[in-house]
């Protein structure tokens, strides 16, 4: 018979590891409701280039499948929000890429939080899963009791805001307590909505800059240059005007830090920007994930906006 986890122990145990908060769902299929949007959002194509979601579909709607004999996840989240931000003149990046690529930080500290559960493995299998495996991180987050997912459809932690990366254990054992889902707190704000014509007009995810500035490989259109603004990787819109976010701390996870070096970047820097000055500036980066040609097609882009005289260079689509 599988270990009884004790929930209190295991939430300890990741304020330890530097987790700002850790809850337990019951590992089951998703909701019905959840599971039709987003396959109704795969059949349509909001997945866009990115193959990899319309895999594996039956696992990441049953993580029973991803793990048999599943009976628990645990849900944290890692604080990432930087003690200091790129110059606003500047161009800028999304601030989960300043510092490290986070898979691997969040991979080692979710193996050691297993491995000072003492959970006998012969008894009780672990799956470690962070962003790479097919799971519904904000969905079981929300399940967790981590937050709720906000209009931004980020998760939203009471008191500390968005900027969290999320991953999970999934285990064979029960647990003697599981967390509930709190509600939506959002209320009558609507602040990323008027930030974002994406959310506002639910354009779906190909639209969004975040997916247009790194997933995308072809070339961008009038309407995502006109929209960019100074963005060159990312976009932190919708976080940036939330309200939750006024309550975030730095992290002082030193690894998710911007270098001297990236603080420094002007413009002009950008635009001599070299392949090798890319690897040395982005070694070890989530910024890596676009390549060289991505960035500098992104950094480009920007001698195609508005000149100072009110001008544009390109007519954006209607």
């Amino acid at each position: 018979m599988s270990k009884l986890i004790d929930a209190n122990e295991v939430k300890a145990i990741a304020q330890q590891m530097g987790f700002h908060t850790c809850g337990l769902a019951i590992a089951a299929p998703v909701e019905a409701a959840v599971a039709n949007h987003y396959m109704t959002w795969i059949a349509q194509g909001g997945h866009g280039e990115m193959d990899y979601l319309a895999r594996n579909i039956e696992k990441r709607l049953d993580p029973t499948l991803l793990l048999p004999g599943a009976k628990t996840i645990v849900s944290v989240a890692l604080n990432y929000y930087p003690q200091q931000h790129l110059p606003s003149e500047g161009y800028q990046l999304a601030s989960y890429a300043y510092g490290k690529d986070y898979h691997d930080l969040m991979k080692h500290k979710l193996r050691r939080m297993a491995e000072a559960m003492s959970l006998n493995t012969e008894e009780t299998e672990i799956k470690v899963c962070c962003d790479t495996a097919p799971v519904l991180e904000r969905y079981w987050a929300a399940k967790a009791g981590l937050g709720w997912i906000g209009r931004n459809l980020q998760l939203i932690i009471p008191g500390a805001g968005s900027h969290f990366f999320l991953g999970e254990l999934i285990l064979t054992s029960p647990a003697n307590h599981y967390d509930q889902p709190m509600p939506q707190r959002c209320g009558n704000c609507h602040a990323c909505e008027d930030a974002c014509e994406v959310l506002r007009e639910r354009r779906g995810m190909v639209k969004c800059l975040s997916y247009q500035t790194i997933e995308y490989r072809g070339p961008l259109s009038p309407d995502i240059i006109a929209r960019m603004g100074n963005n060159i990787y990312g976009c932190d819109r919708c976080q940036e005007v939330c309200p939750w976010n006024r309550f975030a701390l730095p992290t002082e996870e030193p690894d998710f830090q911007p270098s001297s070096e990236l603080l420094s970047m002007s413009k002009d820097d950008w635009h001599q920007l070299s392949v090798e000055q890319y690897r040395r500036l982005f070694k070890g980066s989530a910024v890596k994930r676009t390549k060289y040609e991505g960035l500098m097609r992104n950094i480009n882009s920007h001698r195609l906006l508005p000149h100072d005289n009110g001008e544009s260079a390109i007519s954006p689509e209607p």
